[in-house]
């Protein structure tokens, strides 16, 4: 497991676990095919995990709730606080959507079993970033 360097009080073990290999940056490589990206977020630790081989060689992103996969496949969502519905601001949105655009990857696995956009998630999450912003103003 990877846990970026300034999260590792929050590993439950105040950084002492022999498993947990700890980063910092903005993004590393973890195994072959793998990397991953600090997007921040909700925290400023929010990384996601790249993995170029998945969606059969289209690449898939392993967002968690960073990139909250929602209802509409065709739509992913931000928040700063999903418990209270509090949004990100515009200007962490343009971050993270900045880091997304770099990326390639065809599929996106969310947060829960069935969380998954199958296809098209790069210009998905991209899409969903612009009207998310376009909402803020």
């Amino acid at each position: 497991m990877g846990l970026r360097h300034p999260d590792r009080r929050g590993d439950g073990c105040g950084g002492t676990r022999p498993r947990i290999e700890y980063w910092s940056g903005e993004h590393a490589t973890v195994g072959d095919g793998l990397e991953l990206h600090r997007l921040g977020g909700h925290f400023d630790g929010g990384t996601v995990c790249l993995w170029r081989d998945g969606a059969g060689g289209r690449g898939a992103l392993l967002s968690g709730d960073i990139v909250q996969v929602v209802a509409d496949r065709s739509w992913v969502s931000f928040m700063y606080s999903y418990p209270n519905l509090i949004p990100l601001p515009a200007a962490e949105i343009r971050r993270i959507r900045g880091i997304v655009e770099r990326l390639e990857f065809d599929r996106v696995y969310g947060a829960w079993w069935d969380a998954v956009v199958p296809d098209g998630a790069r210009a998905k999450v991209l899409r969903s970033a612009d009207r998310y912003l376009r909402a803020l103003a």
